[in-house]
């Protein structure tokens, strides 16, 4: 072989050796540096804890955690015990402060309802329900039906939108008793509301029937719908509705005025005198004095 071409062979395996160690290096000391490291034990949940669930010490641990810490962790498990979950938790996630109520505010429904809000129970059935869909943290409208008072009772019952954009806090089954004793079975669904809303669905809860409209989360423009009559329903002319029949006017009877009668005055009749003294003969007339008989 050429020497020169032995020289110029091995020059190029040694630089191509050379420049695959310094890439090695270079990629490396990347991935050394890309790789994360542990940064501190947070409390971690040892199994799903649902909305309302009053927390105890066997459903959190310890565990490390890599990377930046999410926002709130925390880092003692002491801190969270007798509190209740706010927000669905799930098994292996890190436990954050927005997660879990106040302390001392304890678990259930009560837990959820925020400040300045109220939670309002409407006994609904399965269809009522949306056939079952309606699962906390849903939005639903509230559309009420029946005839409104001093309304055309021809019209027939009338539907309208209450409520828009209602959180439902919780969806599930209350049991209470019949007249007989006997369990019956109702579907509560309990809407997160304003107290001047909790008013109104409270009375229309009572006094109507009310029916609950899924809608998307997303969703969060408000309409107005005009209601309709279920006149409409049939295509039909709405009824004209009916005047106030005014009860009739007692017209005072007129009473002729008559006119006083004027007292006649008697003319007095006189009295005549004929006096005879001889040959003469002489006339006296006399007038009764008025108002003797």
């Amino acid at each position: 072989m050429n020497r020169r071409i032995f020289v110029i062979v091995s020059c190029a395996l040694v630089v191509s050796v050379c420049a695959s160690y310094l890439v090695y290096q270079a990629v490396g000391a990347r991935v050394k540096a890309a790789k994360p490291t542990q940064t501190a034990e947070v409390v971690v949940a040892t199994r799903d804890l649902a909305v309302g669930t009053l927390v105890h010490d066997a459903d959190f641990k310890m565990a490390g955690w890599t990377g930046p810490l999410p926002k709130g962790a925390l880092l003692k498990r002491d801190v969270l015990l007798n509190r209740g979950v706010i927000a669905q938790i799930y098994e292996g996630e890190a436990v954050t402060e927005n997660r879990l109520s106040p302390k001392g505010s304890g678990g259930g429904l009560a837990a959820t309802i925020p400040p300045g809000m109220r939670a309002c129970a409407v006994r609904v059935n399965e269809v009522v329900g949306v056939a079952g869909f309606v699962v906390p943290g849903m939005r639903v409208d509230v559309l009420i039906t029946g005839v409104p008072p001093g309304g055309n009772a021809l019209d027939g019952a009338k539907v309208r939108t209450l409520l828009q954009n209602i959180q439902v806090l919780s969806a599930g089954t209350d049991f209470h008793k019949d007249q007989e004793g006997k369990p019956e079975q109702a579907q509560v669904v309990n809407l997160l509301v304003t107290p001047s809303q909790a008013e109104i669905l409270s009375l229309a809860s009572n006094e109507t029937h009310i029916q609950l409209v899924l809608r998307n989360p997303m969703d969060i423009e408000v309409s107005t719908p005009p209601g309709t009559i279920l006149a409409n329903l049939f295509g039909g002319a709405r009824a004209p509705a009916r005047l106030p029949v005014e009860p009739p006017q007692l017209v005072p009877a007129v009473i002729p005025a008559v006119a006083p009668r004027i007292a006649e005055t008697a003319v007095p009749r006189p009295y005549v005198v004929e006096v005879s003294n001889g040959a003469v003969h002489t006339t006296a007339k006399f007038t009764r004095p008025s108002g003797e008989q």
